[in-house]
């Protein structure tokens, strides 16, 4: 059995966490604590993904990062990357697919927080950004947990976004989810019912310790 597709997933999804964690924080902060009249405007635009056809999004990513973009003809002009049919651009697309999975879980954790005591540490002459690190992550572990973890498994899931963008070239492009479409596209069943239940079994435990984790937390805080 070839666990190559398995590999390319996980790495997928693992650079894809790390990146939209560093992206998300900043911006999930912004609109918990922002009042401005265009937060709405923001907040339907990065959960856009969530109702948008994988099929529409890919399709525009794969315009925008293309050679025949501006984007796309920079990138490969200046530093000589290729953004389409190549892992780098698969963690662009999955930055852009998955940015909602990351960015909502901490706005809610965010927003959770009490506020007198955000307000006290600014009494206190605290910075936003030492609030931000000192006072509201280190109570909201859970919602941090589960951002990360849902993002990642919703990453491994990928499908339409990165079949469009990147293809399906092996060792390079072919992740889990496209490998199985290729199994049953060749009839190849018993290979795609092993896939497909490796994946099962990885989304359903991933699942299951983030609901495990903040049953935990909130037996232990009484929340």
């Amino acid at each position: 059995m070839n666990f190559e597709p398995f590999v390319l997933s996980f790495k997928l999804a693992s650079l894809t966490a790390l990146i939209l964690f560093c992206i998300a924080l900043p911006l999930a902060w912004y609109l918990s604590q922002t009042k401005s009249r265009a937060k709405p405007f923001l907040e339907a635009l990065t959960a856009l993904p969530i109702v948008l056809p994988p099929s529409v999004l890919g399709f525009y990513l794969l315009w925008a990062l293309s050679y025949n973009s501006p984007v796309g003809a920079f990138f490969e002009d200046t530093f000589g990357v290729k953004l389409v049919f190549s892992f780098t651009g698969l963690v662009v697309a999955s930055c852009f697919y998955s940015l909602p999975f990351m960015v909502q879980p901490l706005q809610n954790g965010f927003e959770s927080l009490n506020k007198s005591m955000l307000e006290a540490s600014y009494i206190a002459g605290k910075s936003q950004l030492t609030t931000l690190f000192k006072v509201a992550l280190p109570n909201m572990k859970p919602a941090l947990i589960t951002a990360v973890i849902i993002t990642f498994a919703h990453t491994v899931g990928e499908f339409g976004v990165v079949l469009m963008v990147g293809g399906s070239i092996p060792g390079e492009t072919k992740v889990a989810s496209v490998a199985i479409y290729e199994m049953v596209e060749v009839m190849d069943y018993e290979s795609a019912h092993i896939y497909s239940a490796i994946l099962l079994v990885i989304s359903f435990s991933v699942l299951l310790s983030v609901y495990l984790f903040n049953a935990h937390q909130t037996r232990r805080f009484g929340l």
